[in-house]
């Protein structure tokens, strides 16, 4: 095993690691021994922590910093889904205990299986890159992955309390709306412009699953020697029935191309390389996997734009009032204008 993708602990984001230690003694195996906290560090929302217990590692997840918009970041409900689904869909890892108890580190928290391997983000690593189709082994994999999550039967799980699929579109258009509206640092018309024309271009639904809700290349890892080989899926805190497609199109919304616009391709978080898949081929490829009708990607598409916009937001206000001190999300502000922006170009071209 190796910690090279974990940091020291963010002074701001640390907890009473004795405390911790005292609580899980007896609830995990291996935990009566001495632990070492870590933090990875790469994630922009959910706080995530190595437990090394030395003969045993785990993983825990909690909500970030500060105030929190209602239904996000819900541990109780990422624990709830980890700890059934990896049963049907073996990239899930496996939820091991859920702590509601806030006194413990500050919030409600789980512990989760640690998985070792490579997760791709600004730069593609050099074993990947050199291999010729390396990028079309990883897009390939990423489409093949969400085409069969999207057949997992919810009800063998006994997750069909998991949300209401009827309805769901026009819920996640009101609810990065007032996502928006409550964390927005300043009025932005083209913001109100991509509302509207979601508002009166919404897809009658007759298809529904189980969705991840962030679906992207940074919450996948694959072997580290091979490309073409998921080992694991992350973040499922905002794991919901629903449409199927709208994973699909926050994916198109996260994916990036040599032929995007350069400051989009400036805050992409996945590297920009001519060999990935282009965003066609990638729903011409999930349609063939899934069977599922694709003829109203674009809106999804401009869906997942806006559903960005609403994340960005949540972010960079909890930065500009001083509830994080990571000093990456001093970009927001310009990514909120930037994704808009491309938003509005996406609908004229309809």
């Amino acid at each position: 095993m190796t910690n090279s993708d974990t940091i020291s602990v963010r002074p701001d984001e640390a907890f009473d690691e004795n405390h911790l230690r005292e609580y899980l003694i007896g609830k995990l195996e291996g935990s009566s021994n001495d632990f070492s906290v870590r933090q990875f560090g790469e994630g922009k929302a959910n706080l995530t922590y190595l437990l090394d217990y030395e003969s045993h590692q785990y993983v825990l997840r909690r909500p970030p910093l500060g105030p929190l918009a209602p239904t996000s970041h819900d541990m109780s409900r990422e624990f709830k889904v980890l700890s059934v689904l990896h049963k049907s869909f073996p990239y899930a890892p496996e939820a091991l205990h859920f702590c509601e108890d806030a006194d413990i580190i500050g919030s409600p928290f789980f512990i989760m299986e640690r998985k070792v391997g490579t997760v791709i983000r600004k730069e593609l690593p050099e074993n990947f890159y050199n291999k010729k189709n390396g990028p079309e082994l990883i897009s390939e994999q990423l489409i093949k992955t969400l085409a069969e999550f999207h057949q997992v039967d919810y009800s063998d799980l006994g997750l069909d309390n998991l949300g209401k699929p009827s309805g769901f579109v026009e819920r996640q258009v009101a609810g990065w709306k007032k996502r928006w509206d409550n964390a927005k640092h300043q009025d932005l018309d083209s913001v109100e412009e991509i509302y509207n024309w979601l508002i009166k271009n919404i897809p009658n639904t007759n298809q529904f699953s189980i969705i991840h809700n962030d679906y992207k290349l940074d919450n996948v890892m694959f072997d580290h020697g091979d490309p073409g080989k998921i080992i694991a899926v992350f973040d499922w805190d905002m794991c919901t029935l629903g449409d199927p497609l709208c994973d699909l199109g926050s994916l198109l919304s996260y994916w990036c191309t040599p032929s995007d616009p350069v400051l989009f391709q400036q805050a992409s978080t996945m590297p920009v390389d001519e060999r990935f898949y282009s965003r066609n081929r990638l729903v011409e490829e999930y349609a063939t996997i899934s069977g599922y009708d694709i003829s109203n990607i674009r809106f999804y598409h401009v869906l997942g734009l806006y559903r960005l916009i609403g994340i960005a937001a949540q972010i960079y206000i909890r930065f500009l009032r001083g509830q994080t001190k990571d000093k990456r999300f001093t970009i927001f502000g310009n990514m909120i204008d930037l994704v808009s922006k491309y938003g509005l170009d996406l609908i004229a071209d309809a």
